[in-house]
């Protein structure tokens, strides 16, 4: 009540975002720019935060969402001159880490999996399987490349080379933003981009966070023990989960389990 009262000081406020899931543009349930901008906007517009906090416990996903999501943090934080700082959970990998990496400092508990700065995509081949079964497959395509690794044709080593080209393009991006976030932090001795990880420990000694710790103590520690803390997130309407969307909810479940589960989660 005491914000409203003019010339008596309110006590410091923490916006807290949390960013847990698969990253991925489109999808139900996943983080994407889209589903995230309102909670972002409102956590750096509504009041004056002494800082805002990223719950962070993601084991990667779109390159493309990791970039607008952190994008949109950094834009708001210069903007609004806001600190950011990320805590880390069970996993801030691939892109997680980039979401992390948009904070201006990054903590984690000492079991926390962090990094896996790269970049995969995966597949599958089956078109031995459908020679065995009579099926042929017929594509049309304008444009040599239109195809381009097809699952249900034979593989062509110029399309894997392609292929091999869109990914170190987009590793390079990914190493970009991390050198330019940790700036002056990382451990220039180590290979840190080959897409292995760490637990926190070892992360914070190669310069990947900054340290070990939870969020509430922490900021207590830091703006006293009667700062506020204000949560903002994606709510999920009750009707969506029913009839249909069950189905939707039990592939989704599926795929972010197979996603941590590449981490032991």
């Amino acid at each position: 009540m005491k914000r409203w009262i003019p010339f008596m000081k309110s006590d410091p406020t923490v916006a807290i975002v949390r960013l847990q899931g698969v990253i991925a543009g489109g999808t139900r349930g996943a983080l994407n720019d889209r589903a995230l901008a309102s909670a972002i906007d409102k956590a750096f517009s509504r009041g004056k935060p002494a800082a805002v906090a990223l719950e962070v416990n993601s084991p990667g996903g779109s390159p493309v969402q990791s970039s607008l999501i952190g994008s949109r943090i950094r834009r708001l934080a210069e903007e609004k001159d806001i600190p950011v700082i990320a805590f880390v959970e069970d996993v801030a990998a691939s892109g997680g880490y980039w979401l992390a990496a948009a904070a201006d400092e990054i903590y984690a508990d000492p079991s926390s999996v962090i990094g896996s700065i790269g970049v995969i995509s995966a597949s599958f081949g089956a078109h031995e399987l459908m020679t065995r079964q009579g099926v042929e497959r017929r594509v049309y395509t304008a444009g040599k490349s239109k195809s381009m690794l097809d699952p249900f044709r034979p593989e062509k080593p110029e399309d894997v080379e392609r292929l091999k080209g869109l990914l170190d393009d987009i590793h390079t991006n990914f190493i970009d933003h991390v050198q330019a976030r940790r700036s002056g932090k990382l451990d220039t001795e180590t290979e840190l981009f080959t897409g292995e990880v760490w637990l926190a420990e070892k992360a914070k000694a190669l310069g990947l966070i900054d340290g070990i710790g939870h969020l509430k103590p922490m900021m207590q520690d830091r703006f006293g023990d009667k700062v506020q803390f204000r949560r903002y997130g994606v709510k999920k309407p009750f009707f969506s989960r029913l009839g249909a969307q069950l189905l939707d909810d039990a592939v989704t479940t599926i795929e972010e389990r197979a996603a941590y589960a590449r981490f032991g989660l």
